[in-house]
């Protein structure tokens, strides 16, 4: 029996997910593995949430809020809008793929970054949308080549800061000149993932004057800096007709009762986030300053990763780093054939990657 399949479907490029800790070391028949390949928070989450999630097993027989009420009101009180201008999601992505849905017609276009996350591409093919590439310029966002890459059929324009995989930025100056170049009708959908790590002021926060602009779609996580990416829920920030379609086409219970409790009082957390801000500062400058006087190349970051040039290919060197227990992710796939993204761990972790990689590139 044979199926008809969307041609856009056909056309995407799967997701490939950094392995989890387990089965690397059932794969490559170690133990005690680091992993620094997916930007997870090495110090685990909040304690509170532990107890939190563990009260709430006896209610798991009932299905969750549609609304998790809670924390888009804790949310919303944060960022200083109202609850109506909050979508929650399972995860960011979750946010992109209702976006593409919610506001693509077959055809239409949404211009993005190249490289950049792949999920953007793939959301915005199944939603038979047309997804447009800009080249990264030195290895930050082409901004302009963005704004030119727009035409009438265009509805979507997706920026990420810090950028992922480099850790590069955009400052405000720079974002506002290049929304003054965009037409009122395209959303401008922001990814700020990793924006809690950045330490420059000058670096473009959408959420440091929410809702000055209403085409602004403002995507964050609870996954990085809060340590929930297995609970899987994140988080739009956007205007309320935006996020009235959005809530319209989502599923009616996207986010479990567990990943909602556990966002509430991570986000009431603030020791635990300044804690994981500052340690993971200081892994960087760590790696930097080791990595550098190693001989490799460091590009500057505003992330909780660096990018490595380890100036030889970097697929054999993570086959290599794998072998010595260190999981680390190729950029070669991205086009950055000689490049390693390296997010920072605990001091110990930190310290066993730089003996890792000094040892497999004879460094």
């Amino acid at each position: 029996m044979s199926f008809s399949v969307s041609e856009s479907v056909k056309a995407i490029k799967p997701y490939e997910a950094g392995k989890p800790l387990s089965e690397v070391e059932r794969e490559y028949g170690i133990t005690n593995a680091v992993k620094l390949a997916s930007n997870e928070n090495p110090f685990g989450c909040s304690p509170k949430v532990a107890d939190a999630v563990l009260s709430q097993m006896p209610e798991m027989n009932r299905y969750p809020e549609p609304v998790p009420f809670t924390l888009c009101q804790k949310l919303a009180e944060k960022y200083h809008v109202e609850m109506e201008n909050l979508v929650i999601g399972n995860g960011s992505d979750d946010i992109i793929a209702l976006l593409a849905h919610g506001f693509l017609d077959p055809g239409q276009e949404a211009v993005m970054p190249l490289p950049s996350f792949l999920m953007y591409e793939i959301c915005v093919k199944t939603a038979k949308g047309v997804p447009v590439m800009v080249p990264l310029k030195d290895y930050s966002t082409n901004l302009d080549g963005l704004a030119k890459a727009v035409t009438p059929e265009t509805k979507l324009v997706f920026v990420t800061n810090p950028f992922n995989p480099t850790g590069a930025w955009i400052t405000k100056d720079e974002f506002l000149r290049f929304a003054d170049q965009l037409p009122d009708n395209v959303l401008i959908v922001v990814d700020e993932a990793y924006i809690e790590f950045v330490r420059d002021d000058s670096v473009y926060n959408s959420l440091a004057e929410p809702m000055a602009d209403p085409r602004i779609v403002t995507i964050r996580t609870f996954s990085k800096a809060y340590g929930l990416a297995g609970f899987r829920i994140g988080y739009g920030v956007m205007d309320k007709g935006v996020a009235e379609i959005l809530n319209r086409i989502r599923q009616p219970f996207n986010v479990n009762s567990l990943a909602q409790v556990a966002a509430r009082v991570a986000l009431e957390d603030t020791n635990f986030l300044s804690k994981t801000i500052s340690e993971t500062h200081r892994g960087i400058d760590f790696l930097t300053r080791k990595f550098t006087d190693a001989g490799f190349e460091v590009v500057p970051t505003q992330a909780n990763f660096l990018m490595v040039n380890v100036k030889t290919g970097s697929r054999d060197v993570c086959e290599k780093m794998l072998g010595k227990g260190v999981v680390v992710r190729s950029l070669a796939s991205y086009g950055y054939d000689t490049f390693l993204r390296i997010n920072a761990g605990t001091d110990q972790e930190n310290q066993v990657c730089v003996d890792a990689l000094i040892s497999v590139t004879g460094k």
